[in-house]
């Protein structure tokens, strides 16, 4: 029994704090080891806090940028407020609530401009540290300076566009649907197949940025296709989605942050949300480098075994 503890416990700290020289990658012991070095050498921990302050610092400039707009648009502010209230915990939704109300009876085009600066910039920073880790997980230096900024530039857009159709489109997209059907008259028929495009497109908009960023990203030579990232893509999609609602879930019926931390208890658990979000994005480039990794040794056993013709 004790020589079975044993066994046990050294399989677990193999697993657990392998020797790199003696990894097999084609096996999934061997993903297994390969993934937890990767994830030691990038240390997730400290660069998710990272994305999570500078996300936290675009947060508000972001909500600020969204209320701003609804007046000009003359769209439902209930129907913002419901939506946030369903998907937010209590905590969060509470924080945001006041500065809500306060902005949305100001419409200031000042303020939409310093909201979507301030946004650009905050978020612009949180992606280029996230860039940064991507390349560390596949053990590479990042582009040169100023194609890094470029390119951190166009996903922060992205991210901020998405999060906007992300948004817009579950709150307000049966009003989008029945402006359409009005103006270019369509059937009913549109409505009906628009109310399930409406929940089914900020996903498959998050999966595609998803697939560019991890794709474009890593400064591999040679290049890495664009078919190898589908695995950490549709993680980090899944993963951020169940985070999100799951994490509202518990936040709602089971963990009681105000009574802990008080009044900043909505700030923590925005903190804590952001902080897996940012773990999530990382841990998607971390797979795909596990990943890519295996295919190249196993391309190059098998090019070893192929026959050779004089």
């Amino acid at each position: 029994m004790a020589q079975k503890k044993q066994g046990i416990v050294a399989t677990v700290m193999e697993i657990a704090a392998p020797d790199e020289a003696k990894i097999d990658i084609t096996t999934t012991k061997g993903v297994i080891q390969d993934f937890i070095l990767r994830v030691k050498a990038v240390d997730i921990g400290s660069l998710g806090a990272q994305l999570a302050y500078f996300f936290l610092l675009s947060f508000f400039p972001l909500l600020i940028f969204l209320v701003t707009l609804l007046p000009f648009l003359n769209l439902d502010e209930q129907a913002m407020y419901e939506f946030l209230d369903d998907v937010m915990p209590p905590e969060v939704y509470s924080l945001i609530s006041g500065v809500l109300q306060e902005v949305l009876t100001n419409q200031s085009g000042g303020l939409l401009s310093i909201g979507i600066l301030g946004t650009i910039w905050s978020a612009s920073k949180g992606v280029d540290a996230l860039m940064k880790a991507l390349n560390k997980a596949y053990d590479v230096k990042a582009k040169p300076g100023i194609m890094n900024r470029v390119w951190s530039l166009i996903f922060t857009v992205s991210f901020v566009a998405i999060i906007l159709v992300a948004l817009v489109l579950p709150v307000f997209g049966q009003q989008i649907g029945d402006f359409m059907v009005t103006t270019f008259n369509l059937s009913e028929r549109f409505n009906e197949i628009w109310n399930v495009v409406r929940f089914v497109l900020p996903i498959v908009l998050i999966f595609v940025v998803m697939n560019l960023m991890y794709w474009i990203v890593p400064n591999t030579n040679p290049r890495i296709r664009v078919t190898s990232v589908f695995i950490g893509a549709t993680f980090a999609t899944v993963a951020w989605f169940a985070l999100t609602y799951g994490f509202s879930i518990y936040i709602s019926n089971f963990g009681n942050y105000t009574a802990t931390y008080g009044s900043i208890g909505g700030v923590i658990v925005l903190m804590l949300w952001l902080y897996f979000t940012g773990m999530i994005l990382i841990i998607g480039g971390i797979i795909n480098a596990t990943m890519q990794k295996r295919k190249n040794v196993k391309e190059v056993r098998a090019d070893s075994k192929s026959p050779t013709f004089y």
